[in-house]
């Protein structure tokens, strides 16, 4: 059936699924490295750019294709382009769009790889960066240059949970020529579609929220046209980062619950988020369901709903941080999130402890940030939990 004016729910658990000659109701996993041709003349039409078949499975496979159909509807995309990892997905990204010597202004507080890739690798290539708070429209537009050829938000940002305007951001890409991409892993595509807003490319961690389940790691690029799909594809084909058939068949088997996952797991964080607030221990929350939060209203416009990603920030500094992180014991010490049980981690000890404290306070991760992840267990579990790691806070911090 077609799922192109179906409700998300729908959509969710139909969207790209075709079944083949067996009648088969989940789609197949075709672990296969290549494909026979029907005939010599076949395989010549298949290489001259015929679309009526398959290859090799790195240039595409038929349970890969039915997630990146899946994912491009949900997104209200031209096709989708699934990847081996997150960072599989930026690279292309970024591979495709930066010329050398090219600029790109980015989100500050993006996902440390996403901003190391740029500053570690591919400044090699004289591709420079300028990392800015994007909430504020005017920071973007003073960071533009002539030469600025990308516009890469994460929107909620990861960890500082900052909301930036896509319409926005993209008047401006638009006005100096550039392309507009946002990561969307924080909020997936059932709370947030940025190509309807204006974006030009949406990406995605699978390995997150679409997959929800700790159990594999992947990403998905999807275009708002077919101009810039020929564009990205064929980078992604040549450096080797597509995704594997048995990791779309998890990913596909994970995204069909998306949406009861992203809502159960909504009502257990603004619980959650509600306690931290009325906390001693705690200096502030960030969770964009609170009134209290910088963004609120504009994400009330932006998005659907308002996740299950809270960040707060500990009175006590990085000692505080890590006493939390030493005492928790329902709420799982680990990096990731989206997935249906709670992860919690301390950005400025863990995953971005490789930045200079002066980078990671300009991206606003200080000392006391702690990131939570919300499952779908029980809020009041969750919440004991949490009271009872605070209780290991050391004494000389402010409680």
């Amino acid at each position: 059936m077609s799922t192109k004016k179906a409700g998300i729910h729908t959509t969710l658990v139909h969207a790209g699924h075709h079944p083949d000659h067996t009648g088969a109701v989940t789609v197949p996993i075709y672990q296969t490295s290549t494909f026979a041709f029907r005939s010599a003349q076949h395989g010549a039409e298949l290489f001259a750019g015929g679309n009526d078949g398959y290859i090799y499975t790195r240039l595409g496979n038929p349970t890969i294709h039915a997630l990146e159909e899946c994912v491009a509807q949900l997104e209200g995309g031209f096709a989708g382009i699934a990847t081996s990892s997150g960072m599989g997905a930026v690279s292309a990204v970024y591979m495709a769009l930066l010329d050398q010597g090219a600029h790109m202004v980015s989100t500050a507080s993006v996902y440390g790889p996403s901003r190391g890739l740029v500053e570690k690798h591919l400044s090699r290539f004289g591709v420079t960066a300028s990392f800015v708070d994007t909430t504020d429209p005017e920071n973007v537009r003073r960071a533009m240059q002539p030469n600025t050829r990308l516009l890469y938000v994460e929107t909620p940002s990861n960890p500082a949970m900052q909301v930036t305007d896509l319409r926005a951001m993209a008047e401006i890409a638009r006005a100096h020529g550039c392309v507009l991409v946002v990561d969307n892993t924080f909020a997936s595509p059932y709370l947030q579609q940025p190509l309807q807003l204006g974006a030009d490319v949406v990406l995605h961690s699978v390995t997150k929220f679409i997959n929800g389940h700790a159990d594999i790691v992947g990403g998905i690029i999807v275009t708002r046209t077919e101009e810039m799909y020929r564009r990205i594809r064929p980078l992604m084909v040549a450096i080797g980062s597509n995704m594997d058939p048995h990791q779309a068949y998890m990913v596909l088997r994970g995204v069909k619950t998306l949406g009861i996952r992203v809502e159960r797991a909504q009502q257990v964080a603004i619980e959650v988020a509600r306690w931290l607030e009325a906390r001693p221990e705690v200096a502030w929350v960030r969770y964009i369901g609170l009134p209290s939060h910088p963004q609120h209203e504009l994400a009330q416009r932006q998005m659907s709903g308002f996740g299950s990603m809270i960040s707060f920030e500990l009175h006590g500094g990085i000692e505080a941080g890590a006493a939390v992180m030493d005492h928790v014991q329902l709420a799982t010490l680990a990096v990731s999130l989206g997935g249906i049980e709670s992860l919690i981690e301390h950005p400025a000890s863990m995953t971005h402890a490789g930045m200079s404290r002066e980078s990671r306070l300009e991206a606003g991760i200080t000392d006391g940030l702690v990131r939570y992840s919300v499952g779908i267990e029980n809020a009041e579990d969750l919440i004991a939990d949490l009271e009872q790691a605070f209780a290991a806070i050391p004494v000389a911090a402010p409680r």
